[in-house]
C-alpha cells in the first residue's frame, strides 16, 4: 500500500508546553490530515477498514488527522506525524487473526462441578430436614 505525499496535508499551530518564548511566538504543532474518503489510491475495501477500525481520528468529512508536538521543530514534528501515520495504517490494516474455538477443560469443568455439590450439601444442611444429612 503506497499513498502519495501530495494526499497529505499538513497545518501548523502553535504548540503548548515548554519552550519559553519559542511557544509564543512560532508555530510548532504539526497536524498531519488525510482524506479517506476522497483518497484515489485506496482501493474500497482498505478505505471501509480504516473508517472503521480508526473511526475515532476520523471527522464527519471524513478526514483522518493527527497531531505531533514533541519537538520544538515544525520539520521535526512533521517527520513525527508521517512515521505515526504510517504506524496507524498498519495497524488498522492489519488482518486479526481468526479465533479458534476450544473446549472447556476437564478440570474446570469438574471444579464447577464440586462447587455445585459442595454448595447443595450446604444448603440441605440448613434446611433441617430429620432424617437427611449431609
Amino acid at each position: 500500500l503506497s499513498i502519495p505525499g501530495e494526499e497529505l496535508t499538513f497545518t501548523a499551530s502553535r504548540s503548548g508546553g515548554p519552550g519559553g518564548q519559542n511557544v509564543n511566538k512560532v508555530s510548532t504543532r504539526v497536524t498531519l490530515w488525510f482524506d479517506v474518503a476522497g483518497s484515489p489510491s485506496l482501493p474500497e475495501a482498505v478505505k471501509a477498514r480504516i473508517l472503521d477500525k480508526l473511526a475515532t481520528r476520523i471527522n464527519k468529512e471524513g478526514k483522518l488527522f493527527l497531531t505531533a508536538r514533541e519537538s520544538r521543530s515544525q520539520a521535526d514534528n512533521r517527520d513525527l506525524a508521517r512515521q505515526r501515520f504510517t504506524l496507524l495504517l498498519r495497524e488498522a490494516l492489519q488482518q486479526p487473526r481468526p479465533r479458534r474455538k476450544t473446549g472447556v477443560p476437564r478440570a474446570v469443568d469438574r471444579e464447577r462441578l464440586e462447587r455445585k455439590k459442595h454448595r447443595s450439601r450446604l444448603k440441605k444442611q440448613r434446611s433441617g430436614r430429620p432424617g437427611e444429612e449431609g
